[in-house]
């Protein structure tokens, strides 16, 4: 009997072996060894066994993105960043106003820094998976759905940028996210995506070591630029700009957790690893390590790319 091996998540291909062991190094929410397997036929990584029915045991209550966080010079200099990012962004969507739509949003705290960099933003959505977060986003004005991207059903309306930040790789089927995200976009709209690289120096030598980039077990799906064109083009969607970027969470996290095997530190679910004392100190490092080599055409461990309709073909937009 021949043996069976897990599906690709993206392509249905059988056709996969493990690319790597991984536990959760950040969080502690469990002590399994999860298998990061590599599809032969796409090109991407995903977790086996995916545990996308246990949301709420994978994603404790002091997950950084459900906290509104004290702000260090690290998180003062990224939003600083993220503004001007965010700014070259919006200009390049005509109208006078515009309606943004964040998946997976936490808090809205990016929605925020989008009001910031454009006045003329006048609504922003929130989705996220958090009751603690919906609290947050509604007092600081937006609106707030509680779920799944997947369960979001909305009627005539259509949304001028949509925010995917570090939230493709947390789903399960990362294609019918993408495809939706595509008919809910307005005809001169943009999607914004952050995503992990695995094609990168610190996913290389931390393969084997629980790389922070398998975020394991909450990155289901892991991509690198060609398998993340693919599925652009397969739902719809054509790449208008792309770039790597500093991949410091990555590193430092990954390398927090070489220092608690070495028991020079200690990380646990009760303190987990984003907010060691260290963690601002190995994060400055690691992004001032990422912005050196960035001139000179490194693959850093974070992809952004900006996407808009491909109006040549059928994006299924009834």
């Amino acid at each position: 009997m021949t043996a069976q091996f897990p599906t690709c998540p993206l392509c249905s291909s059988q056709s996969t072996s493990v690319y790597a062991k991984a536990t959760d190094i950040e969080y502690f929410t469990s002590d399994d060894v999860y298998d990061i397997r590599a599809c032969d036929e796409c090109g991407i990584l995903f977790v086996d066994p995916m545990r996308s029915q246990e949301l709420n045991k994978i994603y404790p209550k002091n997950y950084y993105s459900f906290q509104n966080n004290k702000k260090n010079l690290v998180v003062q200099l990224k939003e600083w960043l993220d503004r001007r990012a965010l700014r070259q962004l919006t200009q390049q969507i005509p109208g006078q106003e515009l309606s943004i739509l964040d998946i997976g949003g936490g808090t809205g705290w990016l929605v925020d820094q989008v009001k910031r960099a454009d006045s003329r933003v006048a609504r922003g959505t929130v989705i996220d998976i958090d009751d603690g977060a919906k609290e947050i986003a509604l007092r600081n004005g937006h609106d707030f759905f509680l779920g799944r991207f997947e369960a979001y059903e909305v009627a005539d309306r259509q949304f001028d940028l949509i925010l995917m930040l570090n939230l493709i790789e947390h789903v399960a089927d990362p294609h019918a996210v993408m495809a939706k995200a595509a008919r809910l976009l307005s005809p001169n709209g943009l999607i914004w995506i952050k995503t992990p690289n695995f094609d990168s120096l610190d996913a290389r030598i931390f393969r084997h070591q629980s790389w922070a980039g398998y975020h394991t077990p909450r990155h289901f799906v892991i991509f690198k630029k060609e398998s993340l064109e693919r599925l652009s083009d397969m739902s719809g969607l054509r790449l208008r700009s792309f770039a790597y970027t500093q991949g410091a969470p990555f590193w430092s996290a990954s390398l927090l957790a070489l220092l608690q095997r070495m028991k020079l530190v200690r990380v646990s679910a009760s303190r987990p690893a984003i907010y060691h004392p260290l963690m601002p100190i190995l994060q400055a490092v690691s992004a001032a390590f990422d912005f050196v080599r960035r001139p000179f055409g490194a693959k850093l461990s974070q992809m952004v790319l900006t996407l808009e309709l491909n109006r040549d073909m059928d994006t299924s937009r009834d």
